[in-house]
């Protein structure tokens, strides 16, 4: 097993959970992503992208990963670059981190429906700011690990059909549910939480970590 640990130019802040995702865990940084390296305490072993998006002052040691290059006009997003080069380099699971947030909706927009088509290619991947966690729901039953209290929400990408929500404030019994329904925003974890998906594509979106409201 090899998990790969990608950092990606979203919001990003260490958290107990990251540190263990981070354990054991390569590492590649996409363009910008590399600004999360040194708040992580980590050298990346290859950093990818058209690099128009460096931040500054980064240390100087970074001058000595190996990188990839790539034209500012292309088909894909130094996110996917990044994952496609993690995938030759073997990975078997993916977290992507700083995948939330940052300048760019559409990136953000891109990560969630990307981990989607990962997880159902056999890939199974994590979204994560440090502050919320995305998890693919496949078909079948998942158990999630989230203390009491924790907010979770179901994004469906499709009509959902047989969603099954136990360990839930408001639980849910085999129900269907319209796309862009609103029914399953907002929950809270009470137990051990559990979903079970028959049919749809779907991501739990989690908040293990609240940031303080402004």
């Amino acid at each position: 097993m090899s998990r790969f640990f990608i950092l990606l130019g979203g919001e990003l802040v260490r958290t107990p959970r990251i540190d263990a995702q981070l354990e054991g865990s390569r590492i590649i940084a996409a363009d910008a992503g590399i600004g999360h390296a040194a708040l992580l305490g980590v050298t990346p072993e290859l950093w990818v992208g058209d690099f128009d998006s460096v931040p500054e002052n980064l240390p100087d040691s970074y001058a000595a990963i190996p990188r990839e290059t790539f034209p500012a006009e292309k088909d894909n997003t130094d996110g996917e670059l990044a994952i496609t080069a993690a995938l030759k380099r073997g990975a078997t699971s993916l977290v992507l981190a700083g995948a939330f947030g940052g300048p760019r909706a559409d990136h953000a927009f891109l990560h969630l429906a990307l981990a989607l088509r990962l997880a159902e290619q056999g890939t199974p991947t994590v979204l994560t700011s440090g502050a919320q966690e995305g998890h693919p729901l496949l078909p079948g039953e998942t158990a999630f690990d989230y203390a009491d209290g924790t907010l979770f929400s179901v994004l469906g990408f499709s009509e959902l059909s047989g969603l099954t929500e136990t360990g839930a404030k408001w639980p849910l019994d085999n129900v269907e549910v319209a796309f862009g329904s609103s029914l399953t925003l907002s929950n809270e974890v009470r137990g051990s939480l559990r979903i079970t998906l028959e049919r749809g594509r779907a991501l739990l979106l989690a908040h293990p970590y609240p940031l303080p409201e402004h």
